[in-house]
């Protein structure tokens, strides 16, 4: 191996871990987008009350492994809540099987969510979250069944459900 060689080696390393800084950046809330919420807590509060996972996803915009949450396959009648701040966001009626191995409804209750653009990943989602605490539930795609057309593909870490009584 000569020195040329190290060099280019040197040059690849250094040019993917600044794509990587980059491409990890563009998946980051933009500040521009931050909202004022009625729930408001700092990453070590949030972080007291939620599980290592449903913070990851609340509150830093990761997302679930496809086909991992049980709530895919909730089939009772119910509402799902916000698992940040328990609002009511989604009842049963709307939910529908989507096959993306996420829980998908068409629609969201009323007063429940927020929507914003999300520009990561090189694309142009709907993102949406919990309109009180902010809580990051997943994205809104316009494939979805009648009436709305709407799927909104949701992390089951997100919600936590509630059956219905009686």
């Amino acid at each position: 191996m000569n020195r040329r060689h190290v060099l280019l080696g040197g040059t690849a390393v250094a040019t993917f871990a600044v794509c990587n800084a980059i491409l990890w950046r563009m998946d980051e809330p933009d500040e521009a987008l931050a909202e004022t919420f009625e729930v408001h807590k700092t990453d070590a509060e949030w972080r007291k009350v939620l599980a290592p996972d449903r913070f990851a996803v609340l509150r830093k915009q990761e997302t679930e492994r496809a086909g991992s949450s049980p709530l895919d396959h909730e089939k009772r009648r119910g509402v799902y809540h916000c698992a940040g701040c328990d609002l009511a966001a989604y009842s049963s009626d709307a939910k529908y099987d989507s096959g993306t191995g996420w829980p998908s409804f068409w629609q969201s209750l009323p007063n429940a969510i927020g929507t914003r653009e999300d520009h990561s990943f090189f694309m142009t989602r709907t993102e949406v979250h919990c309109r009180r605490c902010g809580g990051h539930f997943g994205h809104i795609f316009d494939d979805g069944p009648p009436p709305t057309g709407k799927r909104h593909c949701l992390n089951g870490l997100a919600l936590s459900f509630k059956p219905a009584t009686a």
